[in-house]
């Protein structure tokens, strides 16, 4: 399912959101951006997620980044998924 908001996977663990925003910022408007990171460390655990103002963006942001190579990794890039509850 198509969303604006996108699943980032397969980050270098020295990027920070600012970093993420930078590279994506080339496909339209970036409303939010979040690097998950380890509750005890501070460190990144290697995903996050990219929100931008449209569909359309975020669509062509996927396309365009989807195996593309990031700081040394690839990074695998979908549609991110709502959580559900049980």
């Amino acid at each position: 399912m198509e969303t604006n908001k996108l699943f980032i996977g397969g980050l270098s663990w020295g990027l920070d959101w600012q970093e993420v925003k930078d590279v994506f910022k080339e496909y339209g408007e970036v409303t939010f951006v979040k690097v998950i990171k380890d509750r005890d460390t501070g460190r990144s655990k290697g995903f996050g997620f990219v929100e931008f103002s449209t569909v359309a963006d975020a669509v062509k942001a996927k396309e365009a980044m989807d195996g593309a190579e990031v700081d040394g990794r690839t990074i695998k890039v979908d549609f991110a998924q709502e959580k559900k509850e049980d």
